[in-house]
């Protein structure tokens, strides 16, 4: 099953280095949508078939702690797979993260750090190298 990725980041180049580490990852990666704040990924998330949303924290318009709020307090996408991929450094904020059952990886990361922390999050539902 190829996994449909979201990536919200205000920053074109750090989706263009996610879009490029999920296409190196081993991963069954099939499209990669984006969106530039949280307000904009809540649109195409009720837009688009989506498997797991890669989200920054710190963005203009709707930051990704209230957008990852707003997706788990959704029916639809309570359950989905979501990684944030931020500088945070608050611990409090990055425990609200966890409590949101997201998996956190610190910008700048080692390629290996984001794949290993999709992994966790979308719990074997698709293999490395598959």
């Amino acid at each position: 099953m190829a996994l449909n990725v979201l990536v919200v980041d205000d920053s074109k180049t750090m989706r263009r280095v996610i879009a490029r580490t999920l296409g190196i990852s081993g991963l069954p990666i099939g499209q990669v949508f984006e969106a530039l704040n949280g307000a904009e990924a809540l649109e195409k998330l009720a837009e688009l078939d989506v498997d797991l949303a890669l989200l920054d924290l710190n963005m203009p318009v709707m930051g990704g702690l209230e957008a990852l709020e707003r997706i788990r307090e959704n029916d639809h996408t309570t359950e989905l797979p979501v990684v944030v991929v931020s500088t945070e450094g608050s611990e409090p904020r990055i425990e609200r993260v966890r409590q949101l059952a997201a998996g956190f990886v610190r910008k700048p990361f080692a390629p290996e750090s984001l794949v290993k922390a999709i992994v966790i999050a979308i719990g074997g539902r698709a293999h490395v190298g598959a």
